[in-house]
């Protein structure tokens, strides 16, 4: 396969989407000069996903422990969150691969299954993501605006069910990933990259339309009219009725925050994927719009990724509900810890009668 290499500085850097790094068919042919501020970005870039992975697991596995350990079942609406926050520990546990990758100049050294196996954890939570968020709200505007009709559908056995659906979705989603990614050594490079080679340029467009397609657009559109029912719901003339329900008004409000704070961190992203499409097409082009480009897919995947971070501080910030739970998992854990300490004062005592 004859693979063009001439590519402008966006296209040969391990970020923006992860499938259209690396790849064919990326350049429409112009030969920038490289940006002033790539030293400063290859120097960040470690670092930036050295830290946010640390604080972002850290703070993910919180979650799912304060979800799955609490004493209590988890209601439909918390199934949704600790799956999201699954899934965004699954992208912050793949960072670090990216993170020593890019130290080490982009010479890959975890070999052909970790390049494959990395890349499609990170896609498969750019489409997981966001269908969770679908199901998330969606659990809203049942709860909220369809209580009475359609409140046999918010059931826990049916939302896992949902969700095993949305990772079925995620992983045949990342099957082009899986297929396409592999090892390589570009010797106009001088480096031994993870890179992507689609077996030609209509697979890789068709992969992109899928991206924006099923991972933005519809997802987007879906989330947007649940929103807007909800929010209208809330202040609407059944307000007497929603105070009443005080639990499910609290819940709302930290689902929207969850939403707000994820259209935030990812809208720029997709919408500068529209862009660099155009851009390979040869639609757009110049300089000016190349090295926007450069700069701005390496800004924008970082506040992408940024988002699986402030969902943990999302939850304690504005989950009144989420905070309850983690007080009464700290009471549970101290009770539990005083049994264990009674239990052994009471065997000691049992061993010093037995020795007299």
């Amino acid at each position: 396969m004859d693979t063009n290499y001439t590519t402008p500085a966006h296209s040969v850097l391990p970020l923006t989407d992860p499938d259209n790094i690396w790849s064919n068919g990326t350049s429409n042919g112009s030969h920038c000069p490289d940006s002033e501020a790539w030293d400063w970005l290859y120097t960040m870039q470690p670092v930036y996903m050295a830290v946010l992975s640390v604080l972002g697991i850290m703070g993910n596995v919180f979650v799912l422990v304060v979800f799955c350990f609490h004493k209590k079942p988890c209601t439909v609406a918390e199934i949704y969150l600790s799956n999201l926050a699954a899934a965004d520990l699954l992208l912050l546990s793949c960072l670090p691969f990216w993170a020593a990758n890019v130290a080490n100049n982009f010479n890959w050294q975890f070999g052909g299954l970790m390049c494959r196996l990395v890349n499609a954890g990170i896609k498969m939570n750019m489409y997981g993501s966001i269908h969770f968020l679908v199901l998330v709200s969606g659990d809203r505007y049942v709860a909220l605006v369809h209580a009475m009709s359609h409140g046999r559908m918010r059931r826990p056995r049916y939302a896992k069910l949902s969700c095993l659906a949305v990772w079925s979705l995620g992983l045949l989603l990342s099957m082009p990933t899986l297929n396409f990614r592999q090892v390589r050594y570009l010797a106009q490079y001088n480096v031994t990259a993870c890179i992507i080679e689609y077996p030609s340029l209509e697979v890789e467009f068709a992969c992109d339309a899928i991206l924006l397609l099923l991972g933005f657009v519809a997802p987007l559109a879906a989330i947007s009219y649940c929103t807007y029912r909800i929010v209208r719901a809330l202040h609407g003339q059944r307000v007497e009725r929603f105070n009443a329900e005080n639990t499910e008004r609290k819940a709302t409000f930290l689902v929207l925050a969850v939403l707000l704070a994820f259209l935030l961190c990812w809208i720029p992203f997709h919408l500068l994927t529209i862009v660099d499409i155009l851009y390979r097409l040869g639609m757009v082009g110049g300089c000016a719009l190349d090295q926007a480009l450069d700069i701005c897919s390496q800004l924008f995947t970082y506040l992408a990724f940024s988002n699986s971070l402030l969902n943990p501080i999302l939850y304690v910030i504005v989950g009144k509900n989420f905070r309850k739970k983690v007080y009464e998992l700290g009471k549970q854990i101290s009770l539990i810890r005083k049994k264990a300490g009674s239990t052994k004062s009471q065997l000691s005592t049992l061993k010093t009668f037995a020795s007299n």
